[in-house]
């Protein structure tokens, strides 16, 4: 049976390996044509394709297959799911200081804040809550004044009571919590997906209504392994990319 000939790739010895191999190799699936065979190469001639271990090759397949992008089958191989499709979330592996670095250049707006009840969205993030703080911020240009994005963040009620607002006027949120909060953050998740744009998201960020979008999800964890914040932000797909630094160590 024929194998799905994945693109080569120059890795960065400064990133972590898995990675980059993961993210090369999703690229290669979700770009694929129709007429493409399903079947994966071997563990073994998939790291010599890419230079690796077979431990880090192996590392890299089981990110895939967390996705659900691909199959793994005890003696018949590794597979492409065939409803593997491009919208698939990125997950995006990071500094908490790139993150806090992130949103440098830009001018920030709270447009309200306040507090509301814990919607069943959120609940799988603040199960011990009933009440959480709300903050909405406009982001735009520093130099064009364009807007960029608009975020809304859910942020637990004794962190919140250490805010004042104005930070988040000058600073990121992550920063807010780090730096003003005294919030000990152990873990930051991303996630990132394409969207179209909604009523409030095409007003606020100037674009037609339902043109792309990129939607961001960011969880902030504390030490305890708890939800210290949720941020959700909506980015416009044709003024921003996302640049992410990758720590090995």
């Amino acid at each position: 049976m024929t194998s799905f000939a994945p693109d080569s790739i120059v890795l960065n010895r400064k990133l972590p390996l898995w990675y980059q191999v993961s993210q090369s190799l999703r690229a290669s699936i979700l770009g694929r044509s129709a007429q493409d065979p399903l079947r994966l190469p071997t563990e073994e001639q998939l790291a010599e394709h890419y230079g690796v271990s077979v431990l880090t090759m192996r590392q890299a397949l089981k990110e895939l297959e967390d996705e659900g992008l691909i199959t793994r089958h005890r003696r018949r191989g590794t597979f492409i799911e065939p409803s593997a499709a491009r919208g698939a979330p990125v997950r995006l592996l990071g500094s908490v200081d790139a993150i806090v670095a992130q949103q440098s250049g830009m001018t920030t707006r709270l447009l309200d804040h306040g507090t509301e009840p814990v919607s069943a969205e959120l609940s799988e993030y603040f199960p011990d809550l009933t009440e959480v703080a709300t903050y909405h911020r406009l982001r735009s240009d520093e130099k064009t004044g364009e807007p960029t994005n608009h975020a809304r963040n859910y942020v637990r009620p004794e962190l919140a009571a250490l805010i004042d607002p104005e930070d988040l006027v000058r600073w990121p949120m992550t920063k807010v919590l780090r730096d003003v909060a005294g919030a000990r953050i152990s873990q930051i998740t991303d996630t990132v997906e394409a969207r179209l744009a909604d009523p409030e998201t095409a007003r606020l960020l100037q674009v037609p209504l339902l043109s792309p979008i990129l939607h961001y999800t960011g969880v902030v964890h504390g030490e305890d392994g708890r939800a210290l914040d949720v941020a959700r932000i909506q980015y416009r797909g044709d003024r921003f990319s996302f640049t992410v630094t990758l720590d090995a160590h």
